[in-house]
């Protein structure tokens, strides 16, 4: 073995070691030891390394260069330490980061607010302890409902208040009619202190926790007042009903609030004595609205008038069965009955006038409720014959309204028909508002203490 230059039955390589690099001439024959031990001796190496290939792969000792695939021009890595080869680490994927909840989970959470309702005006009837099982249990899903972790937390702290009114229903309920208009108040009142609490620990939107607070304050607000004043029940879901007549029409102008900057033009504001005489050298700028503002602005208004048309249809349904049921003398019956069938139908016109699928459905399961609790009523008051022509003649008006909508195809969408629409809307509204006088018992005490 000779350092320089090879011929053409050597092998020429570079040892790289602890002192240095070597270059030497060897045979193709020749092991990797033999080679080991001539870089100890050039390189005055107290014992003889370990030869390594460029990748890492250590040489037998044993083992020609030529049979181990060493070439002319390879490097060579000497140490005399031992490297044992370094195992394949494991590359663990991470887990993929958790998105945001399907749409449609939400509906599972609105059947299990549901349910709690359900199981709290069982638990009324309940015996004593099976009811403070029922109320603990709920309780219990009021805290889980408000936690602010995991991946379902704004659907559980949107259904929370639901589980809390359930839970407040057994505590304070009473059977006296007279008084139950401010144990749902009170129930209102729990609905509405949870969704504060919610609202306070939630890092998302609070909308629908906002409808929440609002419609459960009022409610009891309303029932504390009238149970102050000496008022009946009726005049308490006369008054709701009404308010959910109104709240369709004037819940959207505060919902889409939009700030003044991009409606006024501030600069012309400014324009003083001063500044009226200044002439302009730039192009005045023009009002630009962000896309992330405009977005912002629609979803925002879209969740609160869906929780708003949620809550009037809960309201509506509500109201007017109780206001059918619990009436007694005829002449507030009459005025009940003009009061829920005005305001089913101002709310079923309501409904047209918005885009948005959710808040329109709603509107109109809340003037089906009305008008459905009213046909049961009136239903369950008819004979047999009147029955039978009732129900002959309402399926010859559905036939005959079919074959209108055939014909008419798109014209309902009009400017004539929307214009007619809007009068039947006001006209509507202003009976239901009318009727109060009648359903609220005020028109029977004033014709009672004439003389």
């Amino acid at each position: 073995m000779t350092a320089g230059s090879g011929g053409l039955d050597t092998i020429a390589v570079s040892i790289h070691g602890p002192a240095g690099v070597v270059d030497l001439v060897v045979p193709p024959g020749a092991a990797a030891v033999d080679l080991a031990r001539e870089y100890a001796e050039q390189a005055a190496l107290a014992s003889i390394p370990l030869i390594y290939t460029r990748t890492g792969q250590p040489l037998r000792p044993d083992v020609a260069l030529d049979d181990a695939g060493v070439e002319t021009g390879d490097v060579l890595v000497a140490t005399t330490t031992v490297h044992r080869p370094s195992t394949p680490t494991r590359h663990v994927q991470p887990a993929p980061p958790e998105g945001p909840p399907h749409p449609w989970s939400a509906a599972w959470f609105w059947a299990a607010g549901f349910l709690a309702l359900l199981a709290g005006a069982f638990a009324t009837q309940a015996p004593g302890e099976l009811g403070s099982v029922a109320v603990a249990l709920l309780a219990a899903a009021v805290v889980v409902g408000v936690a602010p972790v995991g991946r379902y937390a704004g659907h559980r702290v949107l259904v929370a208040p639901a589980f809390a009114a359930a839970a407040a229903l057994p505590v304070v309920w009473d059977a006296t009619p007279e008084r139950l208009p401010l144990v749902i108040g009170m129930v209102g009142l729990a609905a509405a202190l949870t969704a504060a609490v919610g609202r306070a620990l939630a890092t998302g939107p609070d909308e629908a926790l906002r409808v929440w607070m609002v419609s459960g304050v009022g409610l009891f607000v309303l029932a504390g007042l009238a149970a102050l004043a000496g008022f009946s029940a009726a005049v308490v879901w006369s008054v709701v009903l009404v308010v959910c007549v109104m709240a369709g029409r004037f819940v959207p102008m505060y919902a889409v609030d939009i700030g003044d900057q991009y409606l006024i033009d501030l600069d012309r504001l400014a324009v003083t004595a001063w500044s009226a005489r200044e002439r302009r050298t730039g192009r005045r700028g023009r009002i630009v609205v962000p896309e992330s503002t405009v977005a912002r602005l629609a979803s925002g208004a879209t969740r609160t008038m869906t929780a708003a048309a949620a809550a009037i249809a809960v309201a509506a349904a509500l109201s007017s069965y109780l206001l059918l049921t619990r009436v007694e003398p005829e002449l507030d019956r009459i005025g009940v009955r003009c009061l829920v069938f005005f305001a089913g139908a101002a709310l079923l016109l309501t409904a047209r006038s918005h885009r948005h699928t959710g808040p329109r459905v709603l509107l109109r399961v809340a003037g089906l409720a009305c008008w459905g609790s009213l046909g049961w009523q009136l239903l369950g008051e008819l004979s047999e014959p009147r029955l039978a022509a009732l129900l002959g003649t309402a399926i010859a008006l559905g036939l005959l309204l079919v074959l209108l909508a055939v014909a008419t195809g798109r014209g309902w969408r009009s400017v004539w028909w929307s214009r007619r629409a809007e009068v039947a809307e006001g006209f509507c509204a202003a009976a239901a508002l009318a009727s109060v006088v009648a359903s609220s018992g005020l028109f029977r005490t004033l014709w009672e203490i004439a003389p």
